[in-house]
């Protein structure tokens, strides 16, 4: 295997710095590979559109067990479960970070070659051959992608001609206050001309090489400013973040760009024409803070149907779906928190509370408008908290195969897949129904209405089950019950209470026409539809 490593001469001595633009290394620290980039792609995939989109967040060294604890799981092995993830419906993995980084467990999220592919997840060619196969199985790859800082650690960016100022990064860095992020005083400088080429070249070698379908940065706040403050604005990121959207939607149109930038920022995702970064869609800290509390408040009084509310409805611009949902994802489980279902109860994280409300949070992602996330092992009730060094225990796949397929329930609704659920790919919600003493709460999601269309959703945030129980319809008629999260073909420990079809009357109730007295079990979710 051919290397190559560079050598300055400057000022400063000779020094010797692997290629910045290297697509493959020996090691963080080793040396620059000559690559070969050829590869036979052979494939037309085309990303879903984007209101019909769900995706799986997984971790590459976790996803999938190895025969050795010590190695981190790579692309071949979590290729192995692209079966599983195209049963349950999904139809994007969202992948952290692959870029080499120091060490061979990480998160991810300290790249120190950001143009090399991890080699303890296999390297560039298994990354290709991952991404090739996920399209075979109609699974769209998007990856995240660190643009805030870099390293700290193994960084041969670092003073790399030897020159810098106060002790700190270098010509490619900045060298005073802005150089601090909360991972170390590593933010590239994005005023300069190199540096913004750097990362734009990044950005098409991911799209253009690797074919993936979209990208999610990382903690954009701290790319459009100092410290994720409106106060200490970096007006040349904010410019870089429109320039790289700019691209993406010209030359790769239908791809996806994301950011996670949880500052409730409804400029992140307008159009750069209009001012804002271009971004297709973005992390919504709006829906996943307000759904976690409801099912985690020990006590149900105490939980505000008015935050449901507002989650379900909250929207950044005039798309519903320029914002990603969720209620579990790398950063909600780990750092001090953890796995909803162990949050719930942390004595009993497989027992009924945890069962009942980890999948009222579930049933709500797939309900609400937006584009749904799942993070891995959410659909087997995957317990404790993150780390990058626990897999997953896929044992608990078999264990609890009811969940799992209220999961692809859920998913087959949200996506239609029988042709009577259309509206949950639909613009269009109201929340007509709103209870706070019973706690119950009613929606209705359509895209054009009508039969096969109209969808109206029914949440019950009580321990109790509630009878003859009376909430608007937008139409006279049957509607039928899809899905009834207390059904015990997901779990023996659910009470099957006895929902069924709803037949609505004509008489307004709630704001809309007609009405219906239905049955509903407790902590229970019960969607309707023509």
């Amino acid at each position: 295997m051919p290397t190559s490593t560079y050598l300055l001469a400057t000022e400063k001595g000779e020094l010797t710095r692997i290629d910045p633009y290297a697509r493959e290394v020996t090691g963080s620290t080793g040396n620059a590979v000559v690559h070969d980039p050829d590869f036979d792609w052979g494939d037309d995939f085309h990303l879903a559109p984007w209101n019909e989109l769900v995706i799986y967040e997984l971790h590459v060294g976790t996803f999938n067990d190895q025969e050795d604890d010590n190695a981190a799981a790579q692309f071949d092995s979590i290729a192995a479960r692209l079966g599983h993830l195209k049963k349950l419906g999904v139809n994007a993995i969202q992948i952290m970070p692959v870029g080499e980084f120091a060490g061979d467990r990480s998160w991810g999220y300290n790249p120190a070659h950001i143009f090399s592919v991890e080699l303890s997840y296999g390297g560039p060619r298994a990354f290709k051959r991952f991404v090739k196969r996920a399209h075979s199985q109609g699974v769209a790859v998007i990856l995240d992608v660190v643009y805030n800082h870099l390293g700290p650690g193994d960084l041969d960016l670092w003073q790399f001609d030897g020159w810098s100022e106060n002790g700190l990064g270098g010509i490619y860095f900045y060298n005073d206050g802005r150089s601090h992020t909360p991972w170390g005083e590593t933010r590239p400088n994005y005023g300069v001309g190199e540096v913004r080429q750097f990362i734009s070249d990044n950005v098409f070698m991911w799209l253009r090489e690797y074919h993936v379908d979209g990208l999610r940065y990382d903690c954009t706040q701290f790319i459009r400013s100092v410290d994720g403050t409106a106060e200490n604005d970096l007006p040349e990121g904010w410019s870089l973040l429109q320039w790289l959207n700019e691209q993406v939607t010209r030359q790769f149109p239908g791809r996806i760009t994301i950011a996670e930038d949880l500052q409730n920022n409804s400029w992140l995702t307008k159009t750069v024409g209009a001012g804002g970064a271009g971004f297709g869609s973005q992390w919504d800290a709006n829906f996943v803070h307000p759904i976690r509390r409801a099912v985690i408040t020990p006590d149900d009084q105490d939980r505000s149907l008015a935050a449901i509310r507002d989650a379900l409805c909250y929207r950044y611009n005039d798309d519903a779906f320029d914002r990603v949902i969720y209620s579990e994802s790398h950063d909600e489980v780990a750092n001090g928190k953890a796995r909803v279902p162990q949050e719930i109860n942390p004595a009993d994280p497989k027992g009924w509370y945890a069962q009942k409300r980890s999948t009222l949070a579930a049933a709500l992602v797939f309900t609400a408008p937006g584009i749904p996330m799942l993070f891995q092992g959410q659909e087997f009730l995957e317990g404790e908290w993150f780390r990058d060094t626990v897999p997953l225990d896929w044992d608990q796949r078999d264990e609890f195969r009811g969940i799992v397929r209220l999961y692809r329930d859920l998913i087959h609704l949200r996506l239609n897949r029988a042709g009577f659920t259309r509206g949950l790919c639909g613009q269009f919600t109201q929340v007509h129904h709103l209870n706070e003493q019973a706690k119950v709460i009613a929606f209705h999601r359509w895209d054009q209405g009508g039969a096969g269309d109209d969808v109206v959703v029914v949440a019950n945030f009580l321990a109790e089950p509630q009878e003859d129980y009376v909430v608007g319809f937008p139409a006279e008629g049957t509607w039928k019950l899809r899905f009834n999260s207390d059904w015990q073909g997901y779990s023996e420990v659910f009470s099957d209470h006895p929902s069924g079809d709803a037949g609505a009357e004509t008489g307004e109730c709630d704001g809309l026409p007609c009405h219906a007295a239905i049955s509903l079990g407790p902590y229970s979710v019960l969607i309707f539809s023509r």
